[in-house]
């Protein structure tokens, strides 16, 4: 008797070949997990930030519009606000300068000294903001190493302008440094070099070549620091001495008039730094995806 073709071996005889398995994703789970798990984020982010959000906004209108622009509107509010755009508009230049001085050449140099400036521009976020601040009070208060001198010579640092934006300056800092330094790495040097050989220098090279290579990463950057420079309570709180009308930015005044129960107006300024923050996540996102974008293209160009 013919057979028309070999008969299948067991799974387990000698010889014989498994059958292939289905390759299953490190990231599949069963449809009962997925549901767990992203109802366990919704559940986590409406107790922590939607419900907080939304009492910060209902509290600051509860007793009517014209509450509400009166307590946005007097005169230490608006010094506040003043004083936080200030410090803002001062630090945020500067770290845009710095950051891409730094991330330039821990991206595109070899230096002695290299690593401990890495370390250095991470400093801010380990060191407490409070401690910042009274570093600050050690150095340039009366009785700082420069506070004689700086008296001599009627100069305030501490409990001044000056204090709260160094202040502001060491807690800002690392942001626009650590988004840029990661796409200048991946971008490589070849367009650096071949800009090199055609004969362009250093600045054209910076203004030409890398910076619009990064220029959404540096938005990013500025939108992030941006953000901590007028959100920042530690730091500012222990240099700025909470004089009002003076020395006081949002956030010191929100803690001032909410601590004289004057809650509808400590809700009101609240409410402005919290559409500044929505404002800011909304950029944050659009920008995000460029940045990933960037990346992306980076990682296929080294490849």
């Amino acid at each position: 008797m013919t057979t028309t073709g070999a008969l299948p071996l067991p799974a387990n005889a000698p010889g014989a070949t498994a059958a292939p398995r289905a390759v299953r994703s490190a990231t599949t789970e069963a449809p009962w997990v997925r549901r767990a798990l992203i109802g366990t984020a919704l559940a986590f982010m409406t107790v922590f930030l939607f419900v907080p959000l939304g009492t910060v906004f209902y509290e600051a209108l509860k007793k009517g519009w014209a509450v509400y622009l009166a307590a946005v509107t007097e005169p230490d509010a608006l010094s506040a606000v003043k004083l936080t755009l200030i410090a803002a508009a001062i630090s945020v230049p500067l770290n845009l300068v710095f950051g891409v001085a730094a991330a330039w050449a821990i991206a595109k140099f070899e230096f002695h000294g290299k690593s401990l400036l890495l370390t250095l521009i991470d400093l801010p976020f380990s060191v407490s903001p409070v401690i910042a601040g009274l570093i600050y009070v050690l150095v340039f208060g009366l009785q700082g190493w420069f506070g004689g001198w700086l008296q001599e010579h009627d100069l305030k640092v501490i409990f001044a302008v000056p204090g709260i934006v160094l202040a502001t300056v060491f807690v800002t800092f690392p942001f626009v440094a650590r988004e840029l330094t990661p796409l200048m790495q991946a971008q490589g040097i070849e367009q650096e070099e071949a800009a090199r050989v055609l004969g362009a220098g250093g600045w054209q090279i910076l203004w030409r070549v890398t910076l619009p290579n990064v220029k959404w990463a540096l938005l990013y950057g500025v939108i992030l620091c941006n953000a901590r420079a007028m959100g920042e309570f530690g730091a500012v709180s222990v240099v700025s001495g909470h004089i009002r009308g003076q020395t006081n930015t949002m956030p010191l005044h929100i803690e001032i008039v909410y601590n004289e129960y004057q809650f509808a107006a400590a809700f009101a300024v609240a409410s402005l730094l919290a559409g500044l923050a929505m404002v800011t996540v909304v950029l944050k996102y659009l920008v995000e995806q460029r940045v990933k974008g960037q990346l992306r293209s980076a990682h296929d160009r080294s490849e």
